[in-house]
């Protein structure tokens, strides 16, 4: 499952990857500016480093992680708040051309992570962690889990976690004909141009955890959920929320005691 989401990322990166990242319709096919398209992360980071403010987390700023980080989008903004910055994605191509167009922000690094954790990285190591637009790309629900899993894991006792995923979706999108559409085309040979371009389909999903699902899952792993703000996506009958989440007291001793056993 893993290796068909890193396949469909891949050739997203190569036929428009800043669309891929940031799918407003109207930027479709190659319309977005490279300066607009970090401006948007610009602002992004400024409401949401305003918003840890107002909940006093993280206490301190060395290191962030942005999980999903394509191009660098937020990751270049990230980097004006924290001493270093670690993007990841599961796409190669976009790692490779996040390095290139950000090789001016030298407290930025990118990552590769195909893996279906974050065991590349040790407990308590981030003080911060943002992803946006990402979990809600996943195939099943017990990978997203899993990262909100590893999310909490790798922050730093008084850190702050920040994700956003969906958290309910209409059965017409659940469905998702025009991605089934998209592989059975790949399968038979079309190529991924004449799919995406001629025909405008497009192999990203969407995938949903309830709120309440959620919650209970960040306080099994040891997780404090701060805040939770769930939103109405106007005219779709989709729902999302983002959780603003740090690490339970005992928690943070438990991994610290860990991390330092010999």
């Amino acid at each position: 499952m893993v290796n068909r989401q890193h396949d469909d990322w891949e050739e997203l990166a190569t036929l428009d990857p800043y669309w891929a990242i940031l799918s407003d319709p109207l930027k479709r096919f190659g319309g977005w500016n490279e300066e607009e398209f970090f401006r948007t992360g610009a602002r992004e980071i400024d409401e949401v480093i305003s918003a840890a403010s107002e909940l006093g987390h993280p206490l301190e700023f060395n290191k962030a992680l942005d999980f999903g980080s394509g191009l660098g989008r937020l990751t270049r903004s990230l980097s004006s708040r924290f001493q270093e910055c670690v993007g990841i994605d599961i796409a190669e191509s976009m790692i490779d051309r996040a390095r290139e167009i950000n090789a001016n922000w030298p407290n930025c690094r990118f990552v590769l992570n195909a893996r279906s954790d974050l065991q590349d990285f040790p407990s308590n190591e981030f003080d911060f962690v943002y992803c946006n637009i990402v979990l809600q790309h996943l195939p099943s629900k017990a990978l997203i889990r899993t990262y909100i899993t590893e999310f909490i894991r790798v922050m730093k006792p008084g850190g702050l976690v920040i994700f956003q995923v969906l958290s309910f979706l209409p059965l017409k999108y659940r469905l998702q004909p025009t991605r089934r559409v998209y592989r059975l085309l790949r399968s038979v040979g079309f190529s991924a141009s004449f799919v995406y371009r001629r025909l405008g389909l497009c192999p990203i999903r969407n995938n949903y955890i309830p709120r309440p699902e959620v919650l209970d899952h960040i306080c099994s792993v040891g997780g404090d959920p701060l805040r939770s703000t769930e939103k109405n996506i106007e005219g779709l009958g989709i729902r999302s929320c983002t959780y603003y989440v740090t690490k339970k007291v005992d928690e943070g001793i438990k991994y610290r005691q860990k991390d330092s056993s010999p």
